[in-house]
């Protein structure tokens, strides 16, 4: 008898243990501060997890933007085997966490992480002599994405994707204005060749109406609701090309059609997403687009010492602005910069109702920006690879697992993570709500 009731105190023992373990495994937090031994991917493992079909929080400015889930779907063990950093919690403390993010006195909140976002990208199909650093991190923190071209934007496939990437392209038909210093490489001749060829078969007859009719899509797609995402020359050309509709802008050298020389008094700014009061290169030489960009890098260099140069995020409110601080989520507030061929916005030619989330005060240069169109959302940010300060034609891609922390990249991927927050009502849509009431009840005479 006395046997029996130690083996039935054993077996109870045993249980309560298993419920204790069970119980405090019940939550993984992964955190996003600098105890965390991989940002990076970091977000593969939540957005993966979101994409199974689980849910999750993003708990903004909690440990750096740290993110919360249930222990299913193998979770932990899956953020074990890529060396993400977890804390398995109980779910009486992740209930305290959450209360302690939702306090009314501090910056912080809660969101919903629901459905995940299907990705493209929008590249050519054949490697061209500059790495593409989304394409990159997306690689590197394994989130899966579509590749997609001018073929499918034109035949209506964005309507199959929430997240849409611009590769560094050249949106106004000038092949990246590279003309001047690489029109005799081969690798410029083909593209020359490919997109001349592409644009017949869709029958446009000069390559310059070929990226307008694809931009237009994609700014229609904005507004559908779609969110779209562009780093380097697929920012300020994006904009250009709409703001040129009707104008020709290309050197002759470039196309063999001259050009407008009076196309900059004619520009309108009211099709454009971001930038406004800006004026275009008509130089056939010259590297840069236009002004909305800084001078030139090999200027910049001369005068800036890359030790000193940073650009410093914004600190918004995560109750009442909750977008731009998903979109600046990090584990520092200032960013070592970084070159491309777009590097940063001249602050006075970014729009009134733009959000400007990152900058470099000192020189009046914004870095990363973020607006709204129609349902949907947009975000520019400035530069070709956060960790290679003047990456240039030619040089190999940067091996992420010598930066899995970097800061840089982290911008790149909150925003794979923002639309799985799209259906999240936000506070700041709720305040308008309550102030429109307020006056409309002053009006009233109540």
């Amino acid at each position: 008898m006395k046997v029996a009731v130690n083996l039935l105190f054993i077996v109870i023992a045993a249980f309560a243990i298993s419920g204790s373990a069970t119980q405090s495994g019940g939550y993984i937090l992964i955190y996003m501060d600098e105890d965390q031994a991989q940002h990076l991917k970091a977000y593969g493992v939540i957005y993966n997890h979101l994409h199974d079909g689980y849910e999750g929080k993003w708990l903004l400015n909690y440990r750096g933007g740290s993110f919360m889930a249930r222990n299913e779907n193998e979770l932990e063990r899956k953020s074990r085997v890529r060396g993400v950093s977890t804390e398995q919690i109980s779910s009486t403390r992740a209930q305290q966490i959450v209360e302690e993010v939702e306090q009314p006195n501090v910056n912080m909140a809660a969101i919903e992480l629901q459905e995940a976002p299907e990705i493209a990208v929008y590249a050519p199909d054949h490697t061209l002599p500059w790495d593409d650093a989304v394409t990159n991190v997306l690689t590197h923190a394994e989130v899966p994405y579509d590749v997609i071209y001018n073929e499918e934007v034109l035949d209506g496939d964005l309507d199959d994707y929430d997240w849409l990437h611009l590769h560094h392209e050249d949106f106004t038909g000038q092949y990246g204005k590279f003309w001047g210093a690489y029109r005799n490489q081969p690798w410029y001749i083909r593209q020359v060749r490919d997109l001349e060829e592409m644009a017949a078969d869709l029958g446009f007859e000069r390559v310059a109406e070929l990226k307008l009719a694809v931009v237009q899509e994609m700014k229609d797609y904005i507004g559908r609701g779609g969110f779209l995402f562009a780093m380097c020359s697929g920012t300020d050309t994006f904009d250009i090309a709409l703001a040129a509709e009707g104008l020709d802008i290309i050197p002759e050298e470039i196309d063999g059609y001259p050009h407008d020389p009076n196309a900059n008094e004619q520009l309108d700014y009211s099709q454009t997403l971001a930038f406004e009061d800006f004026e275009v290169n008509l130089n056939a030489g010259d590297y840069k687009h236009g002004n909305i960009d800084i001078e030139e890098t090999e200027v910049r260099l001369q005068e800036v010492d890359e030790e000193m140069d940073f650009f410093t995020l914004f600190d918004f409110s995560a109750k009442w602005d909750p977008v731009p601080t998903m979109l600046t989520q990090n584990h520092v507030s200032s960013i070592k910069g970084f070159y491309g061929q777009s590097t940063a916005f001249q602050k006075e030619t970014i729009k009134d109702q733009v959000v400007i989330m990152a900058e470099n005060h000192a020189r009046e240069e914004a870095k990363y920006i973020q607006g709204n169109y129609g349902e949907g959302t947009f975000t520019f940010y400035g530069g070709h690879d956060p960790e290679d300060y003047t990456h240039r034609v030619g040089d190999p891609p940067t091996d992420l697992e010598m930066f899995p922390n970097s800061p840089g990249y982290r911008l790149i991927l909150n925003n794979i993570l923002f639309p799985a927050a799209e259906e999240q009502e936000m506070q700041t849509h709720r305040q308008e709500d309550e102030i429109d009431s307020f006056f409309d009840a002053i009006l009233a005479g109540h």
